[in-house]
């Protein structure tokens, strides 16, 4: 499944944590907040796991949502979408 985790994570370390683990469970960035990639359940569940263990869930935000390719597809991107230096060819690969 196509998985977008985005978040808004107040602290510093947390919020280092928390991307590290977004690329080491093989998602891409697509903006410095914002992660895309393919991910089985096991994966997705894992690192749902991992982010609550590492966020104050008081003030943070952390969004996981599932797309199908479909619906990826039919996504506006609009100006600047992605940052070029940020996005992988294999992400590109996911939109066209």
């Amino acid at each position: 499944m196509i998985v977008w985790v985005l978040y808004d994570i107040k602290n510093d370390k947390a919020r280092t944590k928390v991307s590290k683990a977004c690329k080491h469970t093989g998602l891409y960035r697509v903006q410095y907040s914002c992660f895309l990639g393919t991910l089985n359940k096991n994966e997705k569940d894992s690192l749902q796991l991992e982010i609550e263990s590492l966020i104050d869930e008081e003030i943070d935000k952390v969004y996981i949502f599932n797309m199908s390719k479909d619906e990826l597809k039919s996504c506006a991107l609009l100006g600047q979408a992605f940052d070029e230096k940020l996005i992988s060819d294999e992400v590109r690969s996911l939109f066209f």
